[in-house]
């Protein structure tokens, strides 16, 4: 029997394999503590976290002003439900709508379900205002999308490891390769085609970053044929890609836009929808909801995440730091065969190794033990995501560490 104020690392990795479900399959590191870059194991040891909890923490760990506000309105008064009004819903729907430039907000909590409320207020467009017959309506997904886990995002997913077991799959889901302009084509012209949902940047299928032209494209075919333009950012948004939003870099505003992760600072689940009144009054009172989407705590956390996104200039730095990244990253690919390609925009990359699934768990892990966490993503491909916060010495000590790991696995 483990002595609880006795726990060892390897404790608390059995009490989550004997008393929690088996649905993921973590690094053997057990975390206590985050701060800025860093992350810290129970045994005190330091780590550049290059995850940021898939992108939730781009401000860095328990940034200070951000767990200030929490610890503030925690003080006063955390939930209400939207049976009530709270006072602190409107300045926050005020300020978000202001801030990304739309007049409306649904605030929900975790990516995917924003992800599920996005689908349905675009199905309810279809049917009352582009007046498709009722229980017709279809949206377009992308091979190799990564919406979630929910039954409509894995009915979206091309990847059996997410959908298989787990049908009868949702109906009305038309699934279609990643930046091959010409298969959208062949299909635009249907009249029931209600909505297209994107990654601008694939994240879980290894940060595959389309071609700008082809954005550009989709978003206009959109336009012409009356279909809502749905950009889901939970990953790529708030800074993450060195723009706010990386439909940014090709000046495309989304019909829907689809917000998570980093609205918190990593600090609690806060997700939000945002779109125009054509489509947000389609939905009305009743017909969509959440217990703690619209919570006062949650939207004085995202109002100060956001705040501070600005204020630290943290876009830009992400793009400067990505450009530099890239850089590091592409001076080891001369040295280093193992090192197929490097590929991202602002501090969201990823390195793809040679076609071999171990070499990938193997590096991880060896990086684990000299300092940095990152984890494997599609078998052969590892994510690189530091908080944006992250400085040019910090990034240079970084590559040292992915380079020390690799060269001593060869």
């Amino acid at each position: 029997m483990v002595i609880l104020d006795k726990l060892q690392q390897a404790d608390y990795i059995q009490l989550e394999n004997q008393y929690g479900a088996h649905n993921y399959h973590p690094l053997p590191v057990v975390l206590e503590k985050g701060k800025g870059v860093f992350v810290y194991d129970t045994d005190g040891k330091e780590y550049f976290d290059f995850l940021s909890a898939y992108s939730a923490v781009n401000q860095g760990h328990s940034h200070p002003r951000i767990i200030q506000a929490l610890i503030i309105q925690a003080q006063k008064f955390t939930l209400s439900s939207r049976a009530f009004y709270n006072n602190q819903l409107g300045l926050y729907e005020k300020f978000i709508t202001e801030y990304f430039g739309y007049d409306k907000v649904l605030p929900m909590n975790t990516g995917v379900e924003a992800v599920e409320t996005a689908i349905k207020l675009c199905r309810k467009w279809a049917y009352e205002v582009k007046k498709i017959k009722e229980n017709n309506a279809k949206i377009v997904v992308l091979d190799g999308n990564f919406h979630g886990r929910t039954l409509a995002a894995i009915s979206a997913s091309s990847d059996p490891s997410s959908y298989g077991g787990f049908g009868p799959l949702l109906n009305g889901i038309i699934r279609i390769p990643y930046n091959e302009i010409d298969a959208f084509k062949n299909i635009i012209k249907d009249p029931d085609i209600a909505g297209f949902l994107i990654e601008p940047i694939q994240g879980e299928a290894g940060v595959v970053v389309p071609d700008d032209q082809y954005l550009k494209e989709c978003f206009t075919l959109c336009k012409s044929n009356n279909i809502l333009f749905i950009a889901d950012e939970v990953q790529t948004g708030i800074g993450r890609t060195g723009k706010m939003l990386a439909c940014d870099y090709v000046n495309i505003r989304p019909d829907i836009l689809i917000l998570g992760k980093a609205l918190s600072g990593g600090t609690l689940p806060v997700s939000a929808v945002l779109a125009d009144d054509s489509i947000m009054l389609c939905i009305k009172p009743g017909e969509h909801g959440s217990t703690f989407g619209g919570n006062p705590l949650a939207c004085v956390v995202a109002k100060e995440a956001l705040t501070v996104i600005k204020d630290e200039n943290l876009t830009q730095k992400a793009f400067e730091s990505g450009i530099y990244f890239r850089q590091m990253i592409n001076e080891l690919i001369q040295r280093y065969s193992q090192i197929q390609s490097v590929r991202g925009k602002g501090l969201l990359n990823a390195i793809v190794l040679e076609d071999d699934r171990e070499l990938a768990w193997k590096l991880c892990i060896k990086m684990s033990e000299n300092g940095l966490l990152a984890k494997p993503t599609h078998g052969h491909i590892i994510r690189l995501a530091p908080p944006l916060c992250i400085d040019k010495s910090q990034l240079e000590d970084s590559v040292g560490i992915i380079e020390k790991s690799l060269r001593s696995l060869i």
